[in-house]
């Protein structure tokens, strides 16, 4: 029931937007009165359940729907008369301007989750400005929601096709995903509307290089330096407790044996080098298994650190 619970809230606060619109007379905004209490008294909701709320609003969620399976079906294309049906008026317009300025501050902050509410409270009052989306894919992507960010991406473009920074920021969500070929092809679309962006042709290179490293059949696949490692307290105490494992303290153990030239060890230390090796992956490997999760969370900290598209400005 709280599927459909947070469906019929959002449909509340939908109507309840509606409201305030100055093209409704007094009957029909009683009318919308009149629904609203009809919603809450059958879901049993009221505007106080604020955890029913979804990210998005409704006339967003709505619109993403038709643009992914329009754009998948080829069924049109997404044009300024087709944007003038929901074109904001003069007082949303300003009011979200005022909202996108403030998610501004907010990303100079880095209180990233304070701007996505402002980008989408401006998107709320003006779905037809891209502006507003990049903006958000941009928060999104410091927080490591990629997924989001490269949605938010592909709503800007449909927006507006020319609009650069959305294929250079979804070029970064990409890379982070580590799909960086789809990423390549973003930054080249970026440059062939911007081409002389220092920023979109230093990621382009980052993507190239990250393909090819990742094509090597030497690539190891971890995708974070040591330093990051050893200085994430989840981390040390995650090691702490796969060292108490027997296997990994028999491994460690005879790699020491080894290193000060026991009987193990071979001519010119090249068994030592092989035993750190196998040493080196089982504990990799138990780490993984034991916190899949913290490795992830490694891997997108040092992703987020790799981009020279970090210190972009917003619009």
């Amino acid at each position: 029931m709280s599927v459909e619970k947070r469906l019929a809230f959002s449909i509340v606060q939908f109507l309840r937007d509606q409201t305030h619109s100055d093209t409704l007379n007094s009957d029909e905004q009683e009318s919308l009165e009149v629904a609203i209490q009809c919603l809450e008294t059958t879901f049993k909701i009221s505007s106080d359940d604020s955890h029913l709320a979804v990210p998005q609003s409704l006339a967003e969620i709505f619109l993403n729907s038709i643009f992914k399976v329009c754009t998948a079906g080829h069924l049109f294309q997404w044009t300024p008369s087709l944007f003038q049906e929901i074109s904001a008026s003069p007082e949303d317009a300003d009011r979200a301007e005022q909202l996108k300025n403030e998610g501004n501050n907010h990303m100079k902050e880095e209180n990233y989750s304070s701007a996505i509410e402002c980008y989408t409270k401006a998107i709320d009052l003006d779905l037809n400005n891209a502006v507003y989306y990049c903006n958000r894919a941009a928060a999104h992507s410091k927080l490591g929601n990629f997924v989001e960010a490269t949605n938010d991406c592909e709503r800007a473009i449909g927006i507006d096709p020319t609009y650069s920074k959305a294929y250079g920021r979804m070029g970064l969500a990409l890379t982070a995903m580590n799909k960086y070929t789809d990423a390549i092809t973003y930054f080249k679309k970026a440059l062939v509307l911007d081409p002389d962006n220092d920023t979109y042709k230093s990621n382009l290179k980052i993507a190239e290089q990250k393909l090819k490293e990742a094509s090597s059949p030497t690539a190891t696949g971890l995708g974070f330096d040591m330093a990051s490692l050893i200085n994430n307290p989840a981390f040390i105490s995650m090691a702490a407790s796969v060292m108490q494992n027997p296997q990994v303290q028999q491994l460690m153990s005879g790699m020491m044996s080894n290193a000060v030239g026991g009987p193990a060890a071979g001519v010119g230390g090249l068994s030592d080098i092989s035993s750190l090796i196998e040493a080196g992956q089982q504990f990799a490997q138990q780490i993984q298994q034991q916190n899949p999760e913290l490795i992830e969370q490694l891997r997108n900290h040092v992703r987020s650190r790799s981009f020279s598209g970090s210190a972009e400005e917003r619009s």
